[in-house]
């Protein structure tokens, strides 16, 4: 008995099911000793505060459509999921959540803090790995990693203390980027420059023992308070004879010298700068060179300090303010300019970031910059789309150092200890009993935590169990690829190759796809933050998570960002009711055809589907063979644009062939057969259908996984069978590809699309059937569609259809439709106004008219035929022997009416 299918498709009682399934059942928990070539890839690891976002979206959809494909072609399959730690944003999340119930975290002390951070994560961390269930990642879960876990910290402290050793992580005192609001330092990659309107100030400087003053120009004033020195490049005239001299420091009335030095542009403002080494990257500079003291005067939250005077305490741009107004009262603000000037910002809490120093800890970063640039131009890496292979090679040539430390309480603490005497540093994998350097047992360890990114720089082999050679490392590193967005390339990207190849010997992966950005229709980058993004989450509740994948697959064009709209949206759910309404009407079918005696399992068993096609009366049916010919075309399709990484490619050809050969022209072509008294064809024509239609889904498979799994399990399997995921991805037989197949049935189209046209053209009642007649001088296709008329008959709503010799078809009356092989017409003379239907041939002409020209300056271009390939060449000329036999009918035509 055939299987009952609902009425409506309904993702949302179909989806939750099978998710839980696929998780329940470990279908995909993978096992490094199984056969088969390998595909490992593991995942960006998201972070435990997030939600699913639609980047996410979009890059779990590449993977596991990928993961899914290469499973089913008989891989040794490993995806491998986790998530982050994400040191900053957890703390964030935290200190906010306990300041709402009044507490002060640093009150809590570190250990009290860590602990409640920790049980925040298992109780509402995590939420966006349930997502990921939700949505169908056919991870392997039972090796889920967090890259805060034990297992996990071993690793990082194993690379932490093997750099130290090896020179490549030191720590030093220098100028860092400082974010108030998080209250840690940043790397450079984590500050955004921003052009914004600011002022330009002209301080005097009055010169100690004259009347003279030195005018000095600055974007910020309240640093000034910091000033060590004024400079002058050592060629300017103008301040020759001051070089040397003092200068008093307005406001704070401390005398400082008057320096020469040659980074000082003459030509920027005034020719004289102030130096604050404690608070600007080239200041900090100069101050080494000419031993200058080095003056903080900012407190961690962006307030100033004791060093500030009587500034002390005010926030950072409220002294700003102060300090102006106090210049233009005492007579040292000579004037103030409107200057853009690009302010750094820090990319997560957006407030403007505070150069200041401090002592941190780095990593050496062009050491292991070398390996990794030579691994992408051997070839090593492939990296997709191909230009951001630059992008990546110029960033890594000019490497600075990476400032590794994070003043945060969450996350990886430095393996660092201090002994209290003499402040000498012992770095080690376990806690030291004692001092390195003097023996001393009073040791405290740094309290300074690891940035996260040092940590997900490991993902790829700290995941799979080095330092030991794992079974799991030794067959599934190197990863075979990465998939992740354009904009962590440098982040994240570069930082894997650099530290997988320096401690593993090997790349960490094979390529690297970076995907597209999905935009607003305005073409802003999708954010929540901002507003702007669509949250799929509630998107996948309204449409079917299914419809969501396939339409970014569709859209998922390498190096094109993807404009998501709910239009978009809805189309892809329609093709998945598209879908459901196929299989509903197989199986309603399927009842009728079981009364008389023959069973779901004597068609559409896994043995019989194998065999397909089915000949009747000794051939295959043209339908049939037509059908096997565009699938074996769709399944190369598919392998070839899912191999470069082109998801549009694949998607669109799996829906073309689902909707408009499978759904559109073959079921509405063999329905008579389905049900006609000549039992033994009937078989013949539902053996094939069902054999065309598990491909079908084992082909829609890794786009579609909760639809496709569902309708599976409608048909018989094999014992013990348990997943769709499981099965082959359809290969090509050698007999299915058929040109003859698929030029006759383009033919019989090309003739109902005629007729449909002109329907169309005629606006025409769809269900009133009307005779046609049809006219060639081509005699194998005057038989093509005699043996095909029924069908014709059927798609165009004829009545009959009439095959006339040339001499009789009337071109006179009725509407006429030519191609260069035959004519059509519908011989339904009330209906035709012959005014429209000159405009109509007159417009049709014209654009035939145009396309002629263009190939035949093309083919008039001695350049163009020099260069392009002959089979290009060829095929333009045939269209264009087509194009000039269809103008002349047309004319022709036109001159009749």
């Amino acid at each position: 008995m055939a299987r009952e299918i609902a009425k409506a498709y309904e993702p949302q009682q179909i989806e939750p099911r099978w998710a839980e399934y696929w998780v329940k059942e470990e279908l995909f928990k993978a096992d490094p000793n199984a056969p088969g070539p390998v595909f490992s890839i593991v995942i960006p690891p998201p972070n435990v505060t997030g939600s699913l976002h639609i980047g996410h979206m979009l890059d779990h959809t590449e993977i596991d459509i990928l993961t899914r494909w290469h499973r089913m072609r008989g891989y040794n399959t490993l995806y491998l999921p986790g998530m982050d730690h994400a040191g900053i944003s957890t703390q964030r999340v935290v200190v906010r959540q306990l300041a709402e119930q009044g507490i002060d975290y640093r009150k809590l002390g570190r250990e009290e803090f860590e602990r409640r951070v920790w049980k925040w994560k298992e109780e509402s961390g995590g939420k966006i790995a349930q997502q990921m269930r939700q949505i169908g990642d056919s991870c392997d879960w039972s090796r889920e990693k967090f890259t805060l876990s034990p297992e996990m910290s071993r690793v990082v402290r194993e690379v932490f203390v093997r750099l130290y050793e090896e020179k490549l992580i030191y720590r030093e005192t220098r100028l860092v980027n400082w974010c108030p609001v998080c209250l840690t330092v940043l790397s450079d990659l984590e500050v955004v420059h921003e052009e914004r309107q600011g002022h330009l100030w002209h301080i005097r400087y009055p010169v100690v023992g004259t009347d003279q003053f030195v005018v000095v120009a600055t974007t910020r004033p309240e640093t000034m308070l910091g000033d060590t020195a004024v400079a002058v490049n050592p060629e300017d005239e103008r301040y020759k004879s001051l070089i040397g001299k003092k200068v008093l420091l307005p406001l704070m009335k401390r005398e400082i010298p008057m320096i020469s030095d040659e980074m000082v542009d003459r030509e920027f403002g005034t020719g004289a700068v102030k130096i604050t080494p404690a608070h600007d990257p080239n200041d900090f500079e100069a101050g080494r060179r000419h031993g200058l003291p080095q003056i903080d005067v900012m407190t961690d939250d962006g307030h100033l300090n004791s060093n500030a005077g009587p500034y002390a305490g005010l926030e950072r741009f409220a002294a700003r303010k102060k300090i102006v107004e106090d210049l233009k009262a005492q007579g040292f603000l000579e004037k103030i300019a409107e200057h853009t000037t690009a302010v750094g910002i820090c990319e997560r809490s957006r407030t403007i970031v505070e150069p200041r120093i401090s002592t941190q800890w780095f990593g050496k970063m062009k050491p292991l910059a070398e390996p990794a640039i030579a691994a992408v131009e051997r070839g090593e890496i492939r990296m997709v789309p191909d230009n951001r292979r630059e992008e990546y090679f110029n960033w890594m040539r000019n490497i600075r150092d990476w400032t590794l430390s994070r003043q945060l309480w969450w996350g990886h603490r430095i393996p660092a200890w201090y002994c209290e005497e003499h402040k000498h540093v012992t770095v080690a994998r376990e806690t030291p009993a004692k001092c390195a350097a003097c023996g001393s047992t009073k040791l405290v360890q740094d309290p300074d935590v690891l940035d996260t990114w040092f940590s997900s720089g490991l993902w790829p082999f700290s995941t799979l169990g080095w330092p030991e050679n794992t079974a799991d490392f030794k067959t599934y590193y190197p990863t075979s690829l990465l998939i992740t967005g354009y904009d962590i390339l440098f982040f994240w990207v570069a930082r894997m190759i650099m530290l997988g190849i320096h401690f593993t010997g090997k790349v960490p992966f094979r390529a690297v796809y970076l995907h597209s950005l999905v935009r607003t229709g305005s073409g802003e980058k999708m954010s929540k933050s901002k507003g702007t993004g669509l949250d799929p989450v509630a998107l996948n509740q309204q449409y079917g998570t299914d419809a969501m994948r396939f339409c970014l697959a569709s859209m998922a064009a390498p190096g094109t960002d993807i404009v998501l709209s709910e239009d978009r949206l809805a189309g892809a759910r329609n093709f998945a009711n598209k879908i459901w309404n196929a299989a509903r009407f197989l199986f309603v079918n399927l009842d009728k055809f079981e009364e008389g005696g023959t069973k779901l399992e004597e068609l559409a068993a896994p043995e019989v589907r194998a065999k397909a096609p089915y000949a009747a009366g000794g051939r295959v049916p043209l339908v049939d063979a037509w059908l096997f010919a565009r699938l074996a075309g769709t399944i190369e399709l598919a392998n070839d644009a899912l191999t470069n990484y082109r998801f549009h490619e694949a998607a669109q050809g799996v829906y073309q062939f689902f909707w408009g050969d499978f759904c559109d022209w073959y079921i509405e072509w063999v329905k008579p057969e389905l049900q006609t008294v000549n039992r033994d064809h009937a078989i013949v024509a539902w053996k094939n259908l069902f054999a065309a239609f598990d491909a079908a889904l084992r082909l829609l498979h890794p786009f579609m996984p909760f639809l496709t799994e569902e309708l599976w399990h409608q048909m018989p399997q094999k014992g013990g069978a348990k997943s769709i995921a499981l099965d082959k991805f359809p290969e090509a037989c050698g007999d299915w590809k058929n040109a003859n197949a698929l030029s006759q049935v383009t033919l019989i189209q090309e003739v109902v699309t005629s007729l449909r046209t002109i329907r169309a053209d005629l606006k025409l009642d769809p269900k009133k059937k009307v005779a046609a007649e049809f006219s060639t001088a081509d005699a194998s296709a005057r038989d093509l569609v005699h043996a095909n008329r029924a069908a014709i008959e059927r798609f165009a709503v004829l009545s009959e259809l009439r095959i006339l010799p040339r001499e009789q078809f009337d071109t006179k009356t009725g509407a006429v439709r030519s191609t260069a092989t035959f004519d059509v017409r519908l011989a339904y003379s009330d209906t035709v106004d012959a005014t429209a239907e000159k405009a109509r041939l007159k417009k049709e002409i014209e654009g035939l008219q145009k396309a002629i020209a263009s190939k035949e300056r093309q083919l008039g271009d001695d350049t163009f035929r020099s260069r392009a390939p002959e089979k290009i060449i060829r095929g333009l000329e045939a269209t264009l022997a087509e194009q000039r036999i269809e103008l002349q009918k047309l004319q022709e035509r036109l001159e009749q009416l």
